[in-house]
């Protein structure tokens, strides 16, 4: 919230174990707050045996909106970390098999053959397949080259695992068992072959909120990660919950995600979780917590639901607690070519920005290689920027207005710059004076062109290179729905 003296107002919560979240009803006659917390099915808000801790409610207080985005509030509010050896937590950069099944190009399932799948009966050696499953040989292989070939980490394989055909059913407890690939997905050949290249595969885990049946499986499915050298998994949980009635947001959900994140660091995985509880700062005490979705990341861009303005409102709320796997980088806008009626409303520039702005240590290149290869000058940015940092300057910002950062890439004098707008475009002044006094910077921009538009021409962009130093201050234009990136590499060091 902002006060109309200048005051900027955020609540939230800390360290929410054992615990359902809590979440705020306003009143717009009396303009109140009333907070209550998930309940469980039953109604009850929980289940308490003394002595017991409960979160932590925050209010932050600032007069300005930089200095909300710079608290460190809610994650030291958690215990620190937890775990005797975090040598094995590490960003990670990947690219996946993943939004040519948003867009609508290929599929999470094999075949057509039935509406409904047994698991225990139905044998897919003899299964005819429909012709566009995302996750086969060919395809797995041909990401791995692309991401391998341009220095990402890690490729993302969603729908290897049969069970698909009616995963989304919401009433269905067996719905996976988390080790068996479908017949066209060789899950040691695939593993071998990414690290022969210097890569890994990142599992993939959709529980289909299922979640009794994922802690059925979870030990076996870690077991097999370690066997291929799967070392992070984005786990899932769309759906209704099952058991049935519970809330994603609830007592029981909240204990069964930190359960899952502290079974994964006993095999050395790092857990990336799509529609879990929004995070509290628990990633303090749980390093392996690599990264969360809780929030309307990308593919609700694709769906169409998603409008300018909500990467310029994310840090300020759901950011706060923790790190987003936002899944960026999207360079093809309009999705018809995937026969999908929908666009994502950003530009270029926009979604380049959204790699400074968005914190993680988890970051995407959500798009399919072919979309790249169009724009391999603004890919460039993508395959240069950081993950980890060692300092953060939030430079301007404005909830659903703009937000601009620069930060300091982790064990290097290199630095990045991001800036998205809202609704309306937006003029930047910057002045680069957190840079190192007395030495020249290579500056490449990456800025909408004059005749950007989020709407109608989302990919024109514009590519400048300058030297700069303490003294310089940049003047960008962000179009509405878009942004800037910037690289600054020091000349003389």
């Amino acid at each position: 919230m902002r006060t109309d003296d200048g005051l900027y107002i955020n609540i939230h919560e800390a360290a929410a174990v054992n615990y359902g979240a809590m979440h705020l009803l306003l009143d717009p006659q009396t303009l109140t707050f009333t907070s209550f917390v998930t309940p469980e099915a039953n109604g009850w808000k929980g289940y308490m045996q003394a002595p017991r801790t409960t979160p932590w409610r925050t209010v932050q207080v600032a007069d300005s909106a930089c200095k909300q985005l710079a608290s460190r509030l809610i994650l030291n509010l958690n215990d620190p970390c937890a775990l005797e050896d975090v040598s094995w937590i590490h960003p990670v950069k990947y690219m996946g098999v993943w939004w040519e099944m948003i867009a609508g190009k290929s599929a999470w399932s094999y075949t057509n053959d039935s509406p409904a799948i047994d698991l225990a009966t139905f044998d897919y050696s003899k299964a005819t397949p429909h012709g566009y499953h995302g996750a086969t040989n060919e395809n797995v292989r041909r990401y791995i080259d692309f991401a391998a070939e341009n220095g990402f980490d890690a490729v993302l394989v969603e729908g290897w695992n049969i069970g698909w055909e009616d995963w989304a059913c919401n009433s269905k407890d067996y719905v996976f068992d988390f080790v068996t690939p479908y017949p066209d997905f060789d899950i040691e050949y695939l593993n071998e072959y990414a690290h022969s290249k210097g890569m890994k595969l990142m599992m993939h885990h959709e529980s289909s909120s299922s979640v009794r049946n994922y802690e059925r499986h979870m030990e076996k499915a870690y077991k097999l990660m370690n066997k291929y050298g799967y070392n992070s998994v984005k786990s899932g949980y769309v759906g209704d919950i099952i058991p049935r009635g519970e809330h994603h947001y609830g007592q029981w959900l909240v204990n069964h995600y930190l359960y899952a994140v502290k079974e994964a660091a006993k095999h050395r995985i790092m857990v990336n979780a799509h529609e879990a509880v929004r995070p509290t700062g628990l990633c303090r005490t749980y390093p392996n917590l690599i990264g969360n979705e809780s929030a309307r990341g990308t593919e609700y861009q694709a769906f169409g639901g998603t409008q300018p303005g909500h990467t310029a409102i994310l840090p300020f709320t759901r950011l706060q607690g923790g790190p987003m796997d936002y899944t960026p980088g999207i360079f093809e806008m309009d999705l018809t070519y995937a026969g999908n009626k929908s666009r994502v409303l950003s530009t270029i520039g926009g979604q380049l920005a959204l790699y400074v702005t968005m914190y993680s240590p988890l970051q995407m290149a959500a798009d399919l290689p072919e979309n790249y290869e169009k724009h391999l000058d603004a890919f460039q940015f993508i395959k240069d920027v950081a993950v980890d940092w060692d300092k953060s300057v939030y430079l301007e910002a404005e909830p659903m207005e703009y937000i601009t950062i620069a930060r300091k890439a982790k064990g290097s004098d290199n630095w990045f710059m991001g800036s998205v707008a809202g609704k309306t475009a937006h003029d930047s002044q910057v002045k680069l004076d957190f840079l190192d006094e007395g030495c020249k910077y290579e500056a490449i921009i990456y800025a909408d062109a004059k005749d950007a538009d989020y709407k109608t021409n989302p990919q024109a962009y514009v590519i400048t290179k300058k030297t700069v130093t303490t003294k310089t201050v940049l003047k960008l234009r962000s179009v509405a729905g878009g942004g800037w990136a910037v690289s600054l590499r020091p000349l003389d060091k």
